[in-house]
């Protein structure tokens, strides 16, 4: 069974209220409590770039020496950065893009579809792009933030240092086993260790901007725009390694619907953007009074007594960055199945209170053994950041894409004004890209690799799914009609109880339907064609989730509808369906199943592998009672072939 995607006009109101309404009816733990929930959520991964950028930075320009101009005009760099592309593009103008009050770049894709009112294939292939590269960033993200901060034990002991990834890999394992059990106990307490975080970030810093306070200077665009006019070739390099600051900088869009805009905008300006810029300032006033400090400017920002609390703090907070990201790739990957981008996974709630609190043990798995193929493949986290950035700077570019479109097609903004505003925007990213792409060589081939895997099966799967539903269009029999036709036969028996058929088109007969007719020659009394619909939007309003039509006396259609960001759920469903008027016996009632064989037509060529991998792909799908949370002992399963 295949489900249906209803598209929604743009623009239309399916709650009768307006955003901020439904920001409140949503988010109801109060701005404070949501603040310092974003804190940990969305900046946790943001939240600890300052261990690995700087020094990766300012290790390219020390190549050949480093003097005041160049560490002025890096951090000057940094600082703009953050500007640009995180307060400007997304805080000021990216959050404002919600679906119904959910982000991300499947979100966002979908606003554009809407917008657009019809199909496009390079929409389609921007979605299917950014979504691709979000599950490359998630495996980079946990390696290299854990590993960064448990480096920092070698400044403590030289000795340690050749324990630095057996302790990596033992704290992955222990993350990752974990998830099955959710962390709904332990995830209110990310915000305020992640606050107590930033706090450690913003102190560290100011303590060495006032020992050195030159180094505001760095505060004056001209010094970034200096930088990067008279450092030539090797500017270009450096953007490269000042990108890893603005890494996590997605999550602010794609945790909308879990914070809201106001907590999510506060944190930013309150606490996350002042303790990055002057942790950057301070480390970078660190370097200008000891530039033997470059070898580690994060951790020498304290003293010897203090090192090891910085690195018991920087390894928590890499551990809840990596928490955030591995939840965040179960959320997308919801979303894409829900849109038909993905087969059917298992998907498991972890929290009775909270929707968003899932586990997804095949995509769990994957991440591990991603995770830990790295940490033992590069071995440090300046290894690893050859590897960061190639996918950060592709989403960052495919939302930018997205949101232009929008903006012109559903916000009707004045095209010059979207000129002004995205052209400077999206040069900034493009030379990012342009500059983590020299990074190929040397480890950048492992996101680009991998989003070209997870692309390709992606699209494969939506058109396999595509070509069946036209293949099945041709083949359909008019519901209405063979109700009519049936309705007074006399060959037919009639079993007590209630039948639901499953079917993407309830305008057609379900092949179930057909095959129990054909071999059995009996139908249930009464008989229920049940369509489940994804809307094209994050969450399904009350009113619009459950649509019972009856057809005649023996025949009834019911719709249930579920937003791309929800776990169809349909024995509640049902429950809400009663009271529209269906009336069904559970212990009378049986659910069936369409089991489709797909057989290989007389394609040649790509096309014929991209058939052979859909069908490899279908094997993998879980098992519909299971996603459907179905009553197992009252679930039957008839199967039948399709050419495609």
């Amino acid at each position: 069974m295949i489900q249906s995607l209803r598209e929604v006009p743009f623009g239309t109101d399916v709650d009768g209220v307006d955003d901020t309404d439904q920001e409140h009816g949503q988010h109801k733990g109060g701005v404070a409590a949501l603040t310092i929930g974003a804190i940990g959520v969305v900046y946790g991964d943001i939240g600890t770039s300052p261990i690995y950028a700087v020094r990766e930075s300012l290790r390219v320009v020390a190549s050949d020496g480093l003097s005041r101009n160049e560490v002025l005009g890096v951090i000057s760099v940094l600082v703009w950065t953050l500007v640009i592309i995180v307060t400007l593009k997304y805080v000021t103008v990216l959050l404002r893009a919600d679906n119904r009050g959910e982000g991300g770049v499947l979100a966002l894709y979908t606003l554009v579809r809407l917008a657009l009112g019809r199909r496009s294939f390079w929409v389609l292939g921007l979605g299917i792009a950014g979504a691709a590269l979000f599950f490359g960033d998630a495996i980079i993200t946990p390696a290299i933030s854990v590993l960064s901060a448990v480096e920092g034990a070698e400044l403590i002991r030289p000795g340690l240092s050749e324990y630095v990834v057996p302790i990596t890999v033992a704290i992955l394992i222990a993350l990752f086993m974990v998830q099955s059990r959710g962390t709904a106990a332990v995830s209110t307490a990310f915000g305020p260790i992640t606050a107590i975080w930033f706090l450690v970030l913003a102190v560290t810093g100011v303590v060495h901007i006032v020992r050195e306070p030159e180094v505001l200077f760095a505060l004056d665009p001209r010094h970034a725009i200096s930088f990067l006019v008279h450092a030539g070739p090797m500017a270009f390099v450096v953007l490269g390694a000042i990108f890893l600051a603005v890494t996590g900088a997605e999550a602010l869009y794609a945790d909308l619907g879990h914070f809201g805009k106001r907590p999510i905008r506060l944190a930013w300006f309150a606490l996350v953007f002042p303790a990055l810029v002057l942790n950057y300032l301070g480390q970078g006033a660190l370097v200008l009074s000891r530039p033997d400090a470059l070898e580690d400017p994060f951790f020498l920002l304290v003293s010897p007594h203090l090192l090891p609390f910085l690195v018991g703090l920087a390894t928590i907070a890499t551990v809840i960055a990596s928490q955030a990201v591995i939840t965040g790739a179960y959320s997308m990957t919801r979303g894409a199945i829900q849109l038909g981008f993905l087969p059917r996974l298992t998907i498991r709630h972890t929290s009775e209170r909270q929707s968003g609190q899932i586990y997804i043990p095949s995509i769990n798995w994957l991440l591990f053994f991603g995770v830990i193929a790295l940490v033992l493949s590069f071995r440090s986290s300046s290894a690893l950041a050859f590897a960061y950035g190639i996918a950060v700077t592709g989403t960052m570019i495919v939302t930018t894409v997205l949101t232009v479109v929008l903006a012109l097609k559903g916000w009707n903004a004045k095209p010059w004004l979207v000129g002004v505003v995205v052209a400077p925007l999206l040069a900034l990213e493009l030379a990012f890209l342009a500059s983590n792409l020299l990074k190929l060589p040397d480890g950048g081939y492992v996101p680009v690799t991998l989003a070209v895997v997870l692309g390709t099966v992606m699209w494969t799967w939506w058109r396999g799914v595509q070509l069946t539903l036209a293949r099945e269009g041709k083949e359909k029999v008019d519901m209405d009609g063979f109700a009519h036709s049936i309705a007074d036969s006399q060959r037919v028996l009639r079993a007590r109880g209630t039948a639901f058929f499953f079917t993407s088109d309830p305008s057609a007969v379900p092949q179930a339907l057909l095959h129990n007719l054909k071999h059995n020659q009996v139908l249930h009394d009464k008989n229920v064609i049940l369509t489940i619909e994804t809307l094209r939007m994050p969450h399904a309003a009350p009113d619009e989730r459950v649509e019972y039509t009856p057809i005649d006396d023996h025949f009834a259609r019911l719709r249930l509808r579920f937003g791309f960001m929800e776990t169809p759920n349909l024995s509640r469903a049902l429950g809400q369906a009663r009271r529209l008027g269906l009336k069904f016996d559970v212990m009378s009632t049986s659910f069936f199943l369409g089991r489709r064989k797909v057989i290989i037509g007389q394609r040649h060529g790509l096309g014929r592998v991209l058939d052979r991998l859909f069908i490899g792909l279908s094997r993998f799908a879980a098992d519909p009672s299971e996603f459907y949370s179905l009553p197992r002992d009252r679930v039957v399963e008839l199967g039948s072939r399709i050419t495609i």
